[in-house]
């Protein structure tokens, strides 16, 4: 295990808020320690003086250091292109958890000292946003440095590059206020290395579910050039065992896996890997799974409760980077018709997901009746300004809730109108064409994660991550309309 003291102080930058009535943020202690030296009573005092004499100098050495690190960094955050042609990536540092910079070869850049673990996302940006924060959280209960990968096109077009993670959330927060550390593969591997790689890992997918017989799919390997030979995972990582309707796995299953005992008990369902034809086992340094969505606490899908540990400790601290909630600003004071320098006021967003969940409305008698109605929708918008007018003397009128949703019918959004609500259109605003074809979905992540209150859709893992961001960021008000059949929402 590591030391949360050797966190980079370069992390330690000060935040744009979103908001100036955004809540300040918690502070916790670290959770990633190291043990420490055993030193005998019977030293000398000679010897504690010149130990303490030693400590205080090489403090102050380091917070000189830590000090230019720290303007550096800051203006390098500062100065970040957004993502519209390929990945941006920040100037020449590297963190302490590697060697140096980035190498051609990943297992350069490891240090020899310390364990690491990654995987892949295979799914749409939140799912992979979720993927990430599980991976993380097993990287916590394993002692693990966690590496973490670009996102990759998935729903939004194979036409639009990937981007860094830390595009998009402001990772030095995350590493400050959850004392973990964080990598991001650009920090590790040089992204023009045209080096492949040998990596042995866990194929967990082909244990949790019965319909594919090969590991999870994901193009983020090709991306970093790793040629992956898998080892099955055993079946007991799965939580409803010979249950083919759940796919998922927990945390704890998963973390035997990164202990010599289970490890060496479970190897030798070898598939080589698809270039160099490598048989290995699952790497002992860089631990590695195929696919961590599915995976949870004590159920499948749990970042809906509260006591989900992945959004306890790593999602309630994975903020919007200062750039994200510049746009982000500008965007809900543009839509209320404001000018660009006023305070922005209190306001309450909407999403609801219609698309791709008109395929889930068999439940329903008539298709019309699957998704709960605009006067459903008013309904829970009321019952949040209520809340929030009744417990923190904030109101909320009409014009300033938003609207954001996938629907596409103008009938509908005509009734949006009506009802007085703002629309976020990002084909008015020309997001696409002005920030790239990813800044649509992540400007109405951080847009109703900033507000003080939200009304989202049952099920949307989109409306998940919002309502919590909003009921642990903003101490603000939410709700969930239910949806697929008719009157599903009546309460």
């Amino acid at each position: 295990m590591l030391s949360s003291h050797l966190v980079d102080a370069r992390y330690e930058q000060s935040l744009l808020p979103l908001n100036d009535d955004s809540p300040p943020s918690t502070p916790s202690k670290s959770k990633f320690r190291i043990s420490r030296a055993y030193v005998p009573h019977s030293q000398k005092r000679l010897f504690l003086f010149l130990c303490t004499f030693v400590t205080i100098a090489t403090v102050f050495l380091l917070s000189v250091k830590a000090h230019r690190s720290l303007g550096s960094r800051a203006r390098s955050s500062q100065s970040l292109p957004l993502n519209q042609t390929g990945l941006s990536l920040p100037e020449d540092q590297h963190s302490q958890w590697v060697v140096g910079p980035p190498t051609p070869s990943f297992r350069d850049n490891l240090r020899p000292e310390v364990q690491y673990i990654t995987s892949w996302l295979s799914a749409g940006w939140n799912n992979d946003v979720m993927t990430h924060m599980n991976l993380i959280y097993l990287a916590m209960i394993t002692d693990r440095v966690p590496i973490v990968s670009m996102f990759v096109p998935m729903h939004i077009g194979g036409d639009a590059p990937p981007i860094l993670f830390g595009d998009i959330f402001d990772v030095p927060r995350f590493t400050r206020e959850s004392g973990f550390p964080l990598l991001e593969w650009y920090e590790v591997k040089d992204t023009k290395s045209e080096t492949w790689d040998d990596l042995g890992c866990w194929n967990t997918w082909e244990a949790v579910q019965y319909g594919e017989h090969f590991p999870r799919h994901s193009v983020v390997p090709e991306y970093l050039h790793l040629d992956i030979s898998y080892t099955k995972a055993p079946e007991w990582i799965k939580l409803i065992s010979n249950y083919e309707h759940d796919k998922g796995s927990s945390f704890w299953s998963l973390a035997r896996l990164a202990f010599p005992e289970d490890r060496e008990q479970n190897l030798g369902s070898i598939k080589p890997s698809p270039l160099h034809h490598a048989m290995l086992n699952p790497d002992e340094q860089l631990l590695c799974y195929d696919y961590l969505y599915y995976v949870g606490a004590s159920v499948t899908s749990e970042y809906d409760y509260t006591y989900s540990p992945a959004w306890r400790y790593v999602g309630k601290y994975l903020h919007f980077t200062q750039n994200v909630q510049a746009i982000a600003r500008q965007y809900v004071t543009q839509a209320f018709g404001l000018p660009q320098t006023a305070r922005l006021p209190a306001y309450i967003t909407i999403h609801i997901r219609h698309g791709d969940f008109k395929d889930w409305c068999w439940d329903a008698e008539k298709f019309e009746d699957c998704f709960a109605p605009l006067s459903v929708i008013a309904r829970r918008v009321q019952e949040v300004k209520d809340e929030l007018l009744d417990t923190k003397g904030i109101h909320i009128p009409m014009n300033r809730v938003i609207m954001t949703s996938d629907e596409s019918d103008p009938k509908w959004w005509a009734e949006v109108e009506a009802l007085g609500w703002v629309r976020m259109d990002h084909g008015a605003m020309r997001t696409e064409e002005r920030y790239g074809k990813w800044y649509p979905v992540i400007l109405d992540a951080a847009i109703q994660s900033a507000g003080a209150g939200f009304v989202g859709t049952d099920r949307s893992t989109f409306s998940i991550l919002s309502r919590r961001r909003v009921l642990d960021w903003n101490e603000g008000a939410a709700r969930m309309v239910k949806w697929g059949r008719k009157g599903a929402d009546d309460h």
